[in-house]
């Protein structure tokens, strides 16, 4: 198997990347393909699409041999769950799927196409495998149930976030931070009201501490590793 494309996002970390794919809308990313994969023509009739299925690797959770079971961070990082009944990265192949919003293709300048997409749970830089359309008639399922995920799918903290420090986030990420820092980054064996936390996004180093169900940021700086 060959990667086909990179996803550029605003992670250069992981800590802070939502935890599964569509959780957080507002986060913006671009695919862009690999030299031999800039085929206008392999893209024809996408653009018909709302969403897009990404398959990518676990680029950063690359290791040899496998557990077949493995502590889910929602499960407060105790419980142990067969590595099939859950989507950790530490698998027998690093494959990860990601179900995301495609928002345009942009077909001009030295790297097109170029997939812009919404939603994308993943690092700056992950390598991209594949790429297939969403189908609502058969990827869709209401009546689906989630297994021991669904009683923490809808935990979010409340984000008190000072306007001067949010003026030092570049505008256009700055609706996604805060969607991003209400999933709660924090591992959830992790409750110490006085811990500073550091989330890199987007070219700054957002410092938060959480008590109870308010996260407040405290600083933010530029970060200085990214781009290295």
């Amino acid at each position: 198997m060959e990667f086909i494309a990179r996803i550029y996002t605003d992670f250069p970390t992981k800590f802070g990347v939502p935890r599964q794919g569509g959780l957080v809308d507002a986060l913006q990313a671009r695919v862009v393909f690999e030299p031999p994969y800039r085929v206008p023509e392999a893209l024809r009739g996408l653009e018909g699409f709302s969403h897009i299925w990404l398959i990518w690797q676990f680029s950063q959770s690359l290791r040899e041999g496998w557990s077949a079971t493995v502590r889910p961070p929602r499960l407060g990082g105790n419980v142990r769950m067969g590595v099939f009944a859950t989507r950790a990265p530490y698998r027998p192949n690093p494959i990860g799927l990601s179900c995301v919003r495609l928002e345009g293709i942009d077909f001009g300048g030295a790297e097109g196409p170029v997939l812009r997409v919404r939603g994308a749970d993943m690092l700056n830089g992950t390598p991209i495998y594949d790429i297939k359309p969403y189908l609502p008639f058969v990827d869709s399922h209401p009546e689906a149930t989630g297994g021991f995920a669904a009683p923490v799918a809808a935990h979010a903290l409340r984000v008190e976030f000072p306007p001067r420090l949010l003026e030092c986030v570049p505008e256009h990420a700055r609706a996604a931070l805060v969607e991003v820092l209400s999933q709660d980054p924090r591992p959830s064996y992790q409750d110490d009201p006085s811990r500073l936390y550091g989330l890199p996004f987007a070219g700054v180093d957002v410092r938060f501490t959480v008590e109870g169900d308010v996260l407040t940021v405290r600083e933010v700086a530029p970060y200085e590793e990214m781009g290295k």
